[in-house]
Formats: C-alpha cells, structure tokens, sequence
C-alpha cells in the first residue's frame, strides 16, 4: 500500500499542488509555517477522514477559496494496492449559511460515507505533541485507539460510533432526569433501562475490542521501550477500564486506579467472555444509578476508560521524567507501525512531522531504522543537516515555500 500521487485545491495554504511520489521515503524541508503540516494533514486525512488540527471543516479551506465562483477545497490522492489503483477525495464546500463548510467523500468518483474511507489508506502519523501522549489527558489516549483501530478493523469504528450516539442519548436522558429531581425514583431506572441496554451491549464490544489490541500492542512496545532504553526500562502498557471488567483482580484493579507504585500486575486474560464484561457493566451501572442521576451524565464506560503506562512498575504519566515519557510515546508509535502492519498484512503509510529535532542520537536512529522498513514514508524537516547524505540520496527531496513543492537537491 503506498500514495502515489497526491492533489490538493484550496487546501490550507495550498492554492494547488500536484505532487507524485518517486520514492520510498520523501523528504520535505521548509521553515516553520510554509506548509509541512499541511502536507502530511492532507494524506492523513485520505486514510482517517479526520483532522488532527482542524476543528472545523471550515479551518481546512485556503482564504484564497473566497474568491472563487463556488468556494471549495479538495484533497484527492491516488492509492495503489496490490497492483490496483482506487482514488480518493475528500470535497469540502461551503453550507447555505455562507461561513461553515460540509464535507464530502468519494471513493473512485462514488459519494461514500467517511466510513467508507477508512482502510483505503492506512497512515501512522508522529507530531511532536504526541511525545506528550503519555503526559496527556485520557481523552487523548482514548482517541489514539480508537484511531488505529478504525484504520484496522471497520466493524470497530462502525460500534464506536453507534455506541457514542447511545452515549450522547442516554446522557440527553439522564440530565432531563436529573432537572426533574427523578434521581431517586423507581421511573428513572425504568426510562433508563432501554440506553442501558444499549450502553453494555456495544461498550461490551467496543472494550474487548480495545483490549485485545492493547495486549497484541503491548509486547510490541515493551521490547522498543528496552531497546531504546538499553534494557534499562521495562514498559507494561495496560487497559484499564472504568470499571474492572474482569481484565485484573480487584485488588489490581484498585492500585492501578490509585496510580501509586505498582509492581507487576496480572492480567487474568487476554480474552474475557463478553457475558462476564457485560454482566460487570451492569452491575456497576445499577449500583452507581443515583451517582449518575445527580451528574446528569454517563459515568461508566469506554468513552471513559484510561490507558496506562507503567515503566519498572511505576506510572509513567506520574512519575516518569520527560525523556522516559518520550521514550515511551515513541515505543508506542513505532509499536503501532509494526501491529498495523501484523494486523491488515500491509505496511502503513508512516508521517513524521518533524521530530527528529525533539529526539536525541538514539531515539532518531529507531525512527530511522522503522522508516526503512516501512513501504512509504514522508517526513517533514526544517534542516537538512538532521539526515546524512545516504540517506538523501535514496529519499525524494522537496522544498517547500508558501504552499509551494519543488524539487530539491537538499543539502548534499
């Protein structure tokens, strides 16, 4: 699987571009604010269906789009796959209100759901900020996951999103409850019980899901993590639910909520029968029932679980130091790259926004060693002088300036 050619209109500071990709790895150089981001957003676009910047479909679309007849942006990519080429679009054009924007999908010139897009292209992409993902809130990590297992397996994301509408109606429901005063009464247990239903059947799902990828991830990241530590640090990467599914002891589980020093830990197996998760589900549920009445909010589930760090038995996101929250965010990201790959039988597209320059020797020579392994790369730099000359002579070398891709003989 590899992009072989991308085109963009209007799209951020894009006015146009047609770019073809050469190589197995091409290398974009440009000062700060000429356009890298944007490069590697458009193409993680085609394989995601999201942004990791915009928040708007709005922020996507060039200002220069105004001045066209019909304001619009697009990114269009063509993808080959075993020999076979599939192009996909993402259109984006301006609502009847004349300031947001919608976004369209086609896949070959057929209008697709964004569902429909994902799996086409599969793409590992590496943002400074995510040397902060360990750092970061569970919201984040939460949506790590869920992001790679979408591109893996379609069914997931297909549950994830029936179970965040179940969410957003039984939350609609309990704060109608809560401005009522109903917390107490037997009718709130009986209006809740269809979403609660709901809420386990596919939370059921959407946990063990996330749990067997996790523990397929988790020795993946545990060997980079002593590599790159030389055998110093020992990474444990462990699920944790809302509320113990049955993944650990209770007394496991506990300490791993306290996020005190913790040892070694025992996950009971890497496959938990869904009837007892479910059955776990509803008991917490049904205890917790007054709790989430006076909250007016749903507060058990997966749109709440955490993922957890622990290096030498320590919690990383507490006690860590900066350098091993790096090491680990890089474990995580290069582990990602391989399970992807072991998963689907083909080698994600792999997008460095210019980190080398947050990494030291070591931790630049494993990006390095995954960016030969991987069938395309692209990487963005400010300074040629971070890669050497060999490894310029094998990439596609671009310059990019105010939107705009030349060819590049870099720093040779």
């Amino acid at each position: 699987m590899y992009l072989s050619r991308l085109h963009l209109e209007h799209f951020r500071n894009y006015r146009e571009l047609d770019l073809c990709f050469s190589a197995p790895v091409t290398l974009v150089q440009g000062r700060n604010g000429q356009g890298k981001t944007n490069l590697l957003e458009a193409v993680y676009y085609l394989a995601t269906s999201k942004s990791r910047h915009a928040r708007t479909e709005r922020e996507a679309v060039d200002r220069a789009a105004a001045a066209e007849p019909i304001p619009y942006a697009r990114i269009r990519g063509e993808v080959v796959r075993r020999g076979e080429s599939t192009t996909l679009e993402i259109l984006f054009t301006l609502r009847g209100d004349g300031l947001n924007y919608t976004k369209q999908i086609r896949v070959n010139g057929a209008p697709k759901r964004s569902m429909d897009l994902i799996g086409h292209l599969r793409a590992v992409l590496f943002l400074p900020e995510d040397l902060t993902l360990i750092a970061g809130s569970p919201s984040e990590r939460r949506r790590y996951v869920d992001i790679a297992l979408c591109q893996i397996d379609r069914s997931y994301c297909q549950t994830l999103s029936r179970y965040q509408k179940v969410v957003t109606q039984r939350n609609s429901l309990l704060k109608q409850l809560q401005e009522r005063e109903q917390a107490e009464s037997h009718s709130a247990a009986a209006q809740l019980s269809f979403w609660d239903d709901q809420l386990i059947e596919l939370g059921t799902q959407v946990l063990a899901r996330r749990h067997t990828y996790l523990a397929q991830l988790a020795p993946i990241a545990r060997r980079i993590q002593a590599e790159l530590s030389q055998e110093q640090e020992q990474l444990a990467l462990l699920y944790l639910p809302s509320f113990n599914s049955g993944l650990y002891s209770d007394a496991d589980y506990q300490r791993l909520r306290e996020g005190e020093e913790i040892g070694a830990v025992e996950i009971l197996g890497l496959e938990v029968e869904a009837a007892t998760i479910g059955r776990r589900f509803r008991e917490r549920l049904e205890s917790r029932r007054g709790v989430e009445l006076k909250a007016g909010s749903s507060l058990y589930g997966p749109h709440r679980d955490e993922l957890v760090f622990l290096v030498n038995g320590w919690n990383l996101r507490t006690y860590g130091s900066r350098g091993q929250q790096r090491t680990g965010a890089l474990a995580l990201k290069l582990a990602e790259l391989q399970a992807m790959a072991e998963a689907t039988g083909e080698k994600p597209v792999l997008l460095l926004d210019d980190v080398m320059s947050e990494l030291d020797a070591q931790r630049r020579a494993a990006l390095l060693k995954a960016l030969a392994d991987v069938r395309q790369g692209i990487v963005t730099t400010t300074n040629w002088a971070q890669f050497s000359r060999e490894f310029q002579q094998e990439a596609q070398l671009l310059q990019i300036e105010a939107g705009v891709a030349t060819p590049s003989a870099g720093a040779l």
